[in-house]
């Protein structure tokens, strides 16, 4: 039975698809066969994989209002191992649909029951918001993935998603945790970002990860070349951090097989990783 992650935060530009993209892949490239579902009506997740959005017949919105099987709407090896629930244009609309649609909190989560089955671990991109396609990734995860940015006012709405998943986990899905948080564009030439990262940890002391993601232009681009980081630039910093990252929520999840993937899993436990 695959785990479930979902990748929230209601502020936009926090580095959150580009963390849900990349951990996807580097869990693939680890040998494990990963669902990501893109539940953004953007579609960023979606295009940053190389994938034309506008393209795709059958979506997540497909799954989500039409009840259609995830399996009949999926796009199997968009890279090894790597399958895609892409997203389009007609998910823009589905907030307002599920409001008339019986079990509503339910669907995503309904959906996957057979999915499951089949990945290691299925990885779900949320809207930025914590509207109905968000508190249907969260019912449907076991545990979430925080993304927060190395930039001030970092915490500012932060209690109101912390909030929104007690509410999940008290009303519609007991099971759910947060399985990390971890901080994005971090710049190492400010004071600020160090700060940032102080005041998250003294707020989420057993929560962090050790892996900081880097500010870098490399990564920006990527996305534009319908590339992951390892593709895109395997020597540089941000490849290095994902890799690292990938390798922590693979030992948190139970994944971890390998030696390479325990000496990570061990590394990032003494806190080898430094942003």
């Amino acid at each position: 039975m695959s785990r479930v992650l979902a990748l929230a935060n209601q502020k936009g530009g926090v580095g959150k698809t580009t963390t849900a993209v990349n951990v996807s892949a580097d869990l693939a490239r680890r040998g494990r066969r990963i669902l990501l579902i893109d539940l953004d009506p953007q579609g960023n997740a979606t295009s940053s994989l190389g994938v034309d959005k506008h393209g795709v017949e059958r979506s997540s919105y497909d799954v989500l209002i039409e009840g259609q099987p995830v399996v009949e709407c999926l796009l199997e090896a968009v890279r090894p191992r790597l399958d895609l629930l892409a997203a389009n244009a007609s998910l823009a609309g589905a907030e307002v649909e599920l409001v008339g649609v019986r079990n509503r909190e339910f669907r995503l989560r309904e959906a996957l029951a057979e999915p499951r089955a089949v990945y290691d671990a299925i990885v779900i991109d949320c809207p930025p918001s914590l509207g109905l396609l968000t508190v249907n990734a969260l019912t449907a995860a076991d545990e979430v993935i925080i993304p927060i940015q190395c930039e001030y006012l970092a915490l500012e709405g932060l209690m109101q998603l912390i909030n929104t998943i007690d509410l999940v986990k008290r009303r519609l899905n007991p099971s759910l945790d947060i399985l990390g948080v971890v901080m994005t564009m971090y710049d190492a030439r400010t004071r600020l970002s160090a700060q940032v990262v102080h005041d998250v940890q003294r707020f989420f002391p057993t929560r962090m990860f050790r892996s900081v993601i880097p500010r870098t232009v490399r990564l920006a681009e990527a996305p534009s070349f319908g590339q992951t980081i390892f593709e895109y630039d395997a020597a540089s910093r941000a490849a290095a951090a994902y890799t690292f990252l990938g390798g922590e929520v693979a030992a948190r999840l139970g994944l971890a097989s390998d030696e390479s993937d325990k000496e990570v899993g061990a590394a990032a436990a003494r806190g080898e990783a430094t942003p």
